[in-house]
């Protein structure tokens, strides 16, 4: 047989059909209601932490509280469906934190992560440092650090200063509570405590000390030990969440069990009991006038329940109930009491 005599193998059927692909199930996601008080890792982002919960809860909506950078570990609020809505109240509250200053060195972020750019052979006693601590006491003028989420021009400072740009950020007012030096473990460190309003930079704040005492310095450690109304207390771990949502799915305890009410944002914020009838106006977006015995004394912000479950957002005025923001918790709703001791 020669080649050209070699058998033919038919060829196989061509056909124009996809082929069909496997179904991919994807977990459908749900309304779920309420904080989670995330002890973040150092090494995650608090993007990355918000898409983490997201993920264990299959919420359809989540957002934080305050961004706490990468090397920052401790309280970061998550506010999951219509807590989104108290985001605000949570973000005007006064944070604490715990933070440690590395001196001899400023680092172009203001932190362990960034590069070197001054260093200093000079050391500041104890003494020097408590001796300053006034002047960043009270109201002070504050330069965020280049590396910071501030927007520039409709950009952020941190992707410009990554760029290569020079950023030239504005000095602005912050409130310092409280800052108080803890400890002196060597030479080369320091630890502190602080207490500050909205908008503070602790990274500012180190840079500023170092450069007053003569030292220079950066941040080497960061702790946020409370935010609003949510302390250590409230915390809970991402490993503590992963394993509370594996025991639900086995049906052994409630995701409920880890959220905190939405309500609690609004610790410092009056609360206002209504009537059915009254609640359902306010539903509705309608004012209620409350006369008499049921009249509120007061003026301003409050929240508003209906049978011990918050219904509203409302300023009240002259007795009048305006709703700002109204609740709609069906679903998963938070359940976990306080775990403060009181």
């Amino acid at each position: 047989m020669t080649q050209d005599d070699s058998p033919v193998t038919p060829a196989s059927p061509v056909t124009n059909a996809a082929q069909p692909k496997p179904k991919q199930f994807r977990r459908e996601k749900r309304d779920v209601h309420g904080w989670v008080v995330l002890d973040k890792p150092i090494g995650m982002t608090s993007t990355q932490a918000v898409g983490a919960i997201k993920r264990l809860f299959l919420c359809k909506r989540a957002g934080h509280a305050g961004t706490l950078d990468p090397l920052a570990s401790g309280c970061l609020p998550i506010a999951l469906g219509e807590a989104t809505k108290t985001v605000p109240f949570v973000m005007d509250g006064r944070k604490t934190y715990r933070f440690t200053v590395r001196w001899g060195e400023e680092r172009d972020t203001d932190d362990a992560d960034g590069r070197v750019t001054g260093t200093s052979e000079a050391r500041p006693t104890r003494d020097a440092i408590e001796a300053l601590l006034p002047a960043y006491t009270g109201t002070i003028s504050q330069v965020p650090p280049r590396y910071s989420a501030i927007k520039v021009e409709g950009e952020r400072a941190y992707d410009l200063a990554r760029d290569g740009e020079i950023v030239e950020l504005a000095a602005r007012p912050v409130e310092i509570h409280r800052l108080t030096l803890v400890n002196l473990p060597d030479a080369d460190t320091a630890e502190f405590t602080a207490e500050c309003g909205k908008g503070t930079y602790v990274r500012s704040l180190a840079r500023d000390i170092g450069r007053a005492l003569g030292c220079l310095g950066h941040i080497k450690a960061l702790r946020r030990e409370a935010v609003g109304a949510f302390d250590e207390n409230d915390m809970i771990s991402l490993e503590q969440l992963t394993a509370l949502c594996h025991r639900a799915a086995a049906g052994e305890g409630s995701l409920a069990d880890a959220l905190l009410p939405v309500e609690t944002a609004l610790d410092d914020i009056p609360a206002l009991a209504v009537s059915r009838a009254d609640a359902a106006r306010l539903q509705q977006g309608q004012a209620v006038l409350l006369r008499g015995r049921d009249a509120p004394i007061f003026r301003g912000t409050v929240y508003v329940t209906v049978s011990g479950q918050l219904l509203a957002l409302a300023e009240v005025d002259r007795g009048e109930i305006v709703p700002k923001r109204v609740f709609k918790l069906a679903g998963l709703v938070g359940s976990r009491g306080p775990q403060k001791g009181h």
